[in-house]
């Protein structure tokens, strides 16, 4: 490799733990949860934790006891590894995040294949943990790539039935799990046409269906439709042997009416893999999937890919800023929301990682009871406002007080 080259391997892959910030940390911590628990005295933390991730039906969160094997792995092969459980246990949810494993400057095959082999051992982990539905983050298989305008990254789209969902097909039979597969599909019947598409893959290997991006963000470097359109599959809700699922991918998640779309149609669990970074969007993250748990009565597991991914060209997206070969640090952060509007802490900032938590669906039903927001919400006058809306001779519905404008004598 040239120096250029090397520089760009030293970007890539996991990153090292360090006290500082440019690292992916906060002041050397792995989240904001763990620079509280160490910082604060018990008894504040707990008032801190309560406010900031909510109460377990009245209760605190515990941990479940996983397995020996599965936190082998997770200290052999450095990923993050947390447990939470919800009480009484029914379904066990787990979300990876994961960094590239090679510089982008690699063979595109040999991308992913390296990251093909570092996701083995934690889904091993995640199938030792006795996970039922597992989700990845929004394309998994490759660099996130989307936002250079470089056509040369469209050679890592599959077919629904590619390489990626035959690795992922093997785990799903070997630990009877459902998995959940977001990646860029190429869609070969209709032109080759591409997609961000999640594939949902039931706990017998099969291709139980897909859905594609509803929501094509158009944000800063985040302007994707050089690749991919809105999608075209609605707000299709998946029944699988663990409860009903639903995907929400990345930049869905800003759209109120999105998450509605998956509540009417019986979610119990709404997925959110995304890739976004610090600079753009963290302030919200921990806000909008707790939100659209508790207007939607569903749980929400919001996975973020981690780490910094540089190019070799430098880009620029229009906005007056210098080109950079980055987007910037991918916070990783992943976590649970759970329709009592309680939420799990999150994954590191900086490291690899898996989350599991254990959820009883019928706490979805509880809280609609407790609440009554499908049967106090006032669908016939929201659709008529849309109704309206779209019409090219749309008013708004404003009354003006008479007196605005009239002059003072």
């Amino acid at each position: 490799m040239d120096k250029n080259e090397e520089e760009i391997a030293a970007q890539n892959g996991n990153l090292e733990e360090s006290s500082s910030t440019k690292d992916g940390s906060i002041c050397g911590y792995e989240s904001l949860h763990h620079l509280l628990s160490v910082n604060l005295k018990p008894h504040l933390y707990k008032e801190v934790s309560r406010l900031l991730i909510g109460l377990n039906c009245g209760k605190p969160l515990e941990l479940i006891a996983l397995p020996e094997a599965a936190k082998a792995l997770s200290s052999k092969h450095d990923f993050d590894l947390q447990e939470l459980l919800r009480e009484p246990q029914v379904v066990r949810v787990g979300l990876i995040q994961n960094s590239v494993a090679l510089p982008t400057t690699a063979p595109l095959l040999d991308q992913k294949r390296a990251i093909f082999q570092k996701l083995k051992p934690i889904i091993d982990s995640a199938g030792a943990s006795g996970v039922n539905i597992l989700c990845l983050q929004e394309a998994w298989m490759m660099p996130f790539a989307f936002c250079t305008r470089e056509k040369r990254w469209c050679e890592f789209a599959e077919p629904v039935d590619g390489e990626s969902t035959r690795f992922l097909q093997e785990y799903a039979r070997k630990y009877n799990m459902v998995i959940i597969s977001p990646i860029l599909e190429r869609d070969v019947n209709h032109g080759e046409t591409l997609w961000n598409t999640a594939i949902i893959i039931g706990n017998h290997g099969n291709i139980i269906g897909k859905h594609r991006k509803n929501h094509i963000p158009r944000v800063g470097d985040f302007n994707e439709s050089t690749y991919y359109m809105e999608g075209n599959t609605g707000h299709p809700v998946f029944e699988t042997a663990y409860g009903k699922i639903a995907v929400n991918i990345c930049y869905g998640r800003h759209h109120p009416m999105n998450w509605l779309a998956f509540g009417l149609n019986g979610a119990e669990i709404v997925f959110n893999p995304s890739a976004t970074v610090g600079e753009l969007s963290e302030p919200m993250w921990p806000i909008e999937a707790r939100n659209a748990a508790i207007a939607n009565s569903y749980f929400v597991g919001s996975i973020n890919r981690v780490g910094t991914e540089t190019f070799p060209n430098p880009f620029t997206s229009g906005d007056g800023k210098p080109q950079h070969a980055d987007f910037g640090h991918f916070y990783g952060s992943s976590h649970f929301s759970a329709p009592d509007a309680s939420c799990t802490p999150s994954l590191s900032r900086y490291k690899d990682g898996l989350l599991i938590s254990d959820m009883d669906l019928n706490l979805c039903r509880q809280l609609k009871d407790k609440w009554g927001f499908r049967m106090t919400a006032r669908y016939e006058l929201y659709a008529d406002l849309l109704a309206r809306y779209l019409k090219p001779d749309f008013e708004p519905q404003v009354i003006s007080d008479p007196l605005l404008h009239k002059k003072s004598l």
